[in-house]
């Protein structure tokens, strides 16, 4: 990892200083956001999640130095390791709210599915690079499907089912990008519709109750439906200027499940109100923008499809996040990526655009 003071000078600081904004505004809505609860676990999250900020931190910078070529060597191996965490989750996983997705390293969780997202992204950016005098092919994109298609399956057992759509949809984002003609993505589409009948038989009770409520919220208001209406309230009650830090009622007297995690947008909402949505927006818009820029700026072709994926990641997460919120999409426990509560999605989405300031860095260093 040499420093030289190239890299200093085409760092970008602004894209990390935006990405510093956005989990500096995390912590302080985990901390407003629960002044008056009557758990003591709940007070102290932004305490936790702070120490994960400084470890996500030291990820960004040092996923930002190091050669990214370093990653398409190993890319096939990270892979594969990952994956073999996601096995070991089924055997000696932590069970927590119905779903066993973490693995306990004392004091602290890790959950090998927000990892493989990324690995996911730096796997197809190999393999596309390795293939690409055949890019366009159809046979080509064969391969990448089934690719995804394994920690999918895995990650669908645990149950998640909102991290192995986001897989799907990143893995798609990609397949566009290299060649995948719009036709085929017809195509998919209709057989997607065509397998919803068995697809529904794999899904949890509660799953299904979730999507049952998307269309129906006032089907089972205290039940499913409640997360949906309850977030609608708080997004509705913070109108222009928001009712500010004590008097967010809809979070700060509970009313509000997850608040902390996938319900964080509701909580920034009811506080800062139009506003104070806008500039999230907008520092999402700029992050996103910023990385599609730098990708399209990129030396070689694993750097530039490295930098998109993680960037399709960050805006597919956002987009479902604030949908879910607003209640134009259905429930399916997707965090909002830099603000919600979680060391591992916080980690992985901060060395994820550490990579991107690298391809940035080394656009003209060969």
């Amino acid at each position: 990892m040499y420093l030289d003071r190239r890299k200093l000078l085409t760092f970008d600081w602004r894209m990390a200083g935006v990405t510093l904004t956005l989990v500096g505004i995390g912590v302080f809505t985990l901390w407003s956001g629960n002044l008056g609860s009557p758990s003591s676990l709940k007070q102290t999250l932004y305490l936790r999640q702070t120490l994960w900020c400084m470890l996500g931190i030291f990820g960004l910078v040092t996923a930002a130095l190091i050669n990214y070529r370093t990653l398409a060597r190993f890319a096939y191996p990270i892979f594969g390791v990952l994956l073999v965490l996601l096995l070991l989750v089924e055997v000696i996983g932590k069970v927590g709210l119905g779903a066993q997705r973490w693995i306990r390293l004392g004091a602290w969780s890790l959950q090998p599915s927000e990892f493989i997202k990324l690995a996911l992204i730096i796997v197809l950016a190999r393999y596309f690079e390795d293939h690409k005098e055949r890019l366009g092919e159809l046979r080509l994109l064969v391969a990448p499907a089934v690719v995804a298609a394994v920690p999918m399956v895995l990650i669908l057992g645990q149950p998640d089912l909102g991290t192995a759509v986001l897989l799907g949809l990143v893995t798609l984002s990609i397949l566009l990008l290299v060649g995948l003609r719009f036709k085929y993505v017809l195509f998919l589409a209709f057989a997607g519709a065509a397998l919803t009948p068995v697809l529904w038989s794999f899904l949890k009770g509660y799953q299904r109750q979730r999507l049952l409520s998307f269309f129906y919220p006032q089907l089972d208001p205290l039940g499913a439906g409640y997360h949906i209406m309850q977030s609608k309230i708080a997004v509705g009650s913070g109108e222009f200027l928001g009712k500010g830090l004590k008097a967010a009622s809809q979070s700060q007297l509970n009313f509000l499940p997850a608040s902390h995690t996938d319900f964080i947008f509701a909580v920034l909402a009811e506080q800062w109100g139009f506003i104070g949505c806008l500039v999230i927006l907008l520092l999402y818009c700029f992050l996103v923008t910023r990385g599609l820029q730098i990708a399209s700026e990129a030396k070689d072709l694993f750097g530039a499809l490295m930098a998109f994926g993680v960037m399709a990641m960050i805006m597919v997460q956002f987009v479902v996040n604030v949908g879910m919120v607003l209640g134009v999409m259905p429930v399916v426990g997707v965090p909002l990526p830099l603000l919600s509560y979680g060391g591992s999605s916080l980690l992985v989405t901060c060395v994820g655009i550490g990579l991107v300031i690298n391809v940035h860095m080394r656009r003209f260093i060969y």
